[in-house]
């Protein structure tokens, strides 16, 4: 029930703001006693089924650039088999501290 309630959670921030895997669905799930690294595999794996019924939400709107976003995601696929191969060698603490300064740091900026 608790996973239910935050793919509810992060799905709803997710269309509304842009953001619900790594801002809401990692934090919830490390607090419910996920490690941090099976918390983001897990919010990617979800984020993916979001990304695809999202996209075809803003494409119905003709919200969607798909040119832009082969653009902008061919990048990104690079970037995941990089930080993930990083990630793999961090200790869950220091993952962990490294996020909370990573949110923290976007939340004063965004506020000032």
């Amino acid at each position: 029930m608790r996973l239910l309630a935050i793919g509810l959670l992060a799905g709803f921030y997710g269309a509304l703001f842009g953001v619900g895997g790594g801002t809401i669905m990692v934090p919830l799930l490390v607090l419910i006693g996920f490690g941090a690294k099976e918390a983001t595999a897990s919010s990617l794996a979800a984020i993916g089924i979001t990304a695809v019924c999202a996209a075809a939400v803003y494409a119905f709107y003709g919200e969607l650039k798909p040119l832009d976003a082969v653009l902008v995601g061919i990048p990104a696929t690079a970037g995941v088999v990089l930080g993930t191969a990083l990630q793999q060698r961090l200790h869950n603490r220091l993952l962990l501290a490294l996020f909370a300064v990573l949110v923290g740091a976007v939340g004063v900026r965004l506020v000032l």
